[in-house]
């Protein structure tokens, strides 16, 4: 036993002396790589004529002393043109090498004066690749892309976009790929917005003022965005937008920092007050910690305690020991389930105490809905000043537990702007849990088939694109095939602009030959969507899928459920049901009569005839979703259809 504790005493002393010599180090070391870590970072006034000469003023720029004024053009009294400050050096947001990524922090103030008849582009704070970073105020593309990228019509013609780059943009002119109204959104590599949220701003109301701030926390893949915009009373109101994005994905080690303002054809006056910007690293926590186990460090090599110390190191290490061969036993397999999510980029396990906070310990009143795995509930979280869709499933059957598996797996890695964002899991005990984003619209089934709302038409069709892009997205575009095996309205959410969002992956299998198909089984409550093939084999395919596809535009068209109940007449079949209206050339008969006419007759014919294309019995006459979206856009004529179906297939 003495020579058991003698050997720990020279361990104990080893330590000591080791961690002395690193804290030597670490003192002579830190100062350095804590000033390199500083040096981007500013705060600028820029009513000040000395912080503006730090910048590079690019474009149609002037300096006064209320603030930079950009995309100013004296030639032609302000319009057309384009105006940025960048950074006077670049940032390193990420290493390749180590895959390290920086967070960040950004503040700036603003005022945007319209003229009432017309608005300018508006706006934007801006990372980009710095070597495709080119202002030409005359092409007019450019001018709609703010200076930093191209707009949406330009990339028919182009495999890759001309510039890498993530924006946050101040929208004040409604281009055909916008919103309606004055918005704030987020943009990547194109000016259509990933994401946006109305702006209540007055910007034709003289002397203006707005604020923005920006943190992007890279542990999370959290850009955070809060900003200050004014109600129809004036009365100031801060916005928020929450967008979780790996910028690894998008930009390159080393990007340009800057703010971008353009007029366009209208005229805006942009003024710039003030900017800061501050770089923060995912491993700012780890520093500390490893200065905190330095200090100690030098405390241990210098005492003179030794053999006690090793001696408190034995009793230590043997009762830890046990305490760690029983904690293993109970969470082993929640150990192996994390190693597994976490080796993906992206959406990351959160804390339990979080998510008891944010719900008030799951209270009822938050309850957003219930299904056949559990409960969703409505999330605020604080720190973030945003809510979430927190699913709550039950791990007590092996079905539900292996449904949060997949679920976590497919959908953390897939990203497009019709899939509902995926922000974290985290299971506790008997209970798992999946967190996305809030959806305030709720569901298309609450709005077709419980009186949410009476959708107009034009979101109707829209919602029937965004779903089609979605399909698209897992079918033909992503590195594999994704068959949903879900596709239904209440799976369909909506978002604050009433854009399509397909959620509820917990079906979903990825195929590497989408011609082997998946085995599964079916619930009764599936029945009037899934394909007569499906329901005979249990075999889900591609032409599964577009079945399903096939019925929720009908039920779009027609406000009708997939399987209604009658009283006398029984179940109808939706498909069946129109494919007679079809027959007899009254497909019209079929449009939602909640509508009162007030529809695209062009878009109602094409939207039903392209539902029962897609949901024929024969799944070899079923349509590829890329033939989809050709008609749907009317870049094709209508499919010719039979008049009749063979319902022994049904």
């Amino acid at each position: 036993m003495a020579g058991c504790y003698w050997r720990f005493g020279l361990d104990a002393i080893t330590l000591g002396f080791c961690y002395a010599r690193r804290a030597f180090l670490f003192f002579l070391i830190i100062p350095l790589a804590k000033a390199h870590s500083q040096d981007f970072s500013f705060d600028y006034n820029f009513r000040n004529a000395a912080d503006v000469k730090q910048l590079n003023l690019v474009g149609n720029v002037s300096v006064s002393n209320s603030g930079i004024k950009l995309a100013v053009d004296s030639n032609n009294g302000g319009s057309g043109s384009v105006g940025l400050i960048t950074s006077p050096q670049h940032l390193h947001i990420w290493n390749k090498t180590s895959n390290e990524l920086k967070g960040f922090a950004t503040h700036f103030s603003f005022m945007i004066n319209s003229n009432e008849i017309s608005h300018g582009d508006g706006l934007a704070f801006f990372l980009a690749n710095p070597n495709h970073l080119n202002v030409n105020t005359m092409d007019e593309t450019k001018r709609g892309g703010l200076g930093i990228g191209r707009v949406p019509e330009t990339f028919v013609y182009l495999s890759v976009p001309l510039n890498q780059f993530v924006a946050v943009e101040f929208d004040t002119f409604s281009n055909t790929w916008d919103p309606v109204d004055t918005h704030v959104g987020v943009n990547v590599n194109s000016m259509k917005s990933e994401i946006v949220e109305n702006w209540g701003s007055n910007t034709t109301a003289s002397g203006g003022h707005y604020e923005c701030t920006i943190k992007y926390k890279s542990e999370d893949y959290c850009l955070n965005v809060s900003f200050t915009g004014s109600m129809l009373n004036e009365k100031r109101v801060t916005q928020y937008l929450l967008f979780h994005i790996d910028l690894r994905d998008y930009l390159p080690e080393w990007v340009t920092v800057g703010i971008a303002a353009a007029t366009g054809d209208g005229f805006d006056e942009h003024t710039l007050l003030s900017w800061s910007f501050n770089k923060k690293t995912s491993n700012d926590k780890k520093n500390e910690l490893d200065k905190t186990m330095l200090l100690a460090g030098v405390g241990v090599g210098l005492g003179g305690a030794v053999s006690f110390f090793a001696l408190l190191l034995f009793i230590l290490r043997k009762r830890g020991a046990g305490q760690k061969e029983e904690a293993t036993s109970e969470t082993a397999s929640d150990l192996k389930m994390d190693g597994e999510f976490q080796m993906g980029t992206g959406p990351k396990k959160i804390n339990y105490e979080l998510l008891v906070s944010a719900t008030d310990n799951f209270q009822e009143r938050h309850k957003l809905g219930q299904g056949g795995f559990g409960c969703v509930y409505k999330g605020y979280f604080k720190d973030l000043n945003s809510y979430a869709a927190i699913k709550r499933i039950s791990a007590a059957s092996s079905q539900g537990l292996k449904q949060y598996a997949t679920e976590v797996r497919i959908i953390s890695q897939l990203r497009h702007r019709n899939l509902v964002k995926f922000i974290g899991w985290c299971h506790k005990k008997n209970d798992l849990f999946l967190i996305y984003e809030y959806m305030p619209n709720g569901s298309l089934f609450s709005h077709l088939f419980r009186g949410e709302s009476i959708l107009a038409w034009n979101v109707r069709y829209n919602i029937a694109l965004g779903l089609a892009s979605a399909l698209f997205y897992l079918q033909e575009e992503w590195e594999k095939c994704v068959l949903h095996r879900d596709i239904k309205s209440c799976n369909i959410m909506l978002d604050s602009n009433f854009n399509a969002k397909l959620g509820d992956f917990g079906l979903a299998r990825v195929v590497v030959d989408s011609e082997k198909g998946s085995q599964t089984t079916i619930a009764d409550e599936k029945m009037g969507y899934l394909a007569p093939e499906y329901i005979s084999t249990g075999k889900a395919r591609k032409e599964s899928d577009m079945f399903s596809f096939g019925v929720v535009l009908l039920e779009v068209a027609s406000g009708r459920k997939a399987i209604d109940q009658k009283d006398k007449e029984g179940q109808v079949s939706l498909v069946e049901w129109v494919w007679e209206l079809y027959r007899f050339r009254n497909l019209l008969a079929a449009a939602d009569p909640n509508l009162n006419g007030e529809f695209d007759v062009q878009q109602m014919e094409c939207l039903l005839v392209v539902g029962l294309w897609s949901a024929n019995s024969d799944s070899n006459t079923r349509p590829s979703i890329r033939q989809v979206i050709k008609v749907l856009n009317f870049e094709a004529p209508f499919p010719i259809l039979p008049h009749h179906l063979s319902h022994d297939q049904l």
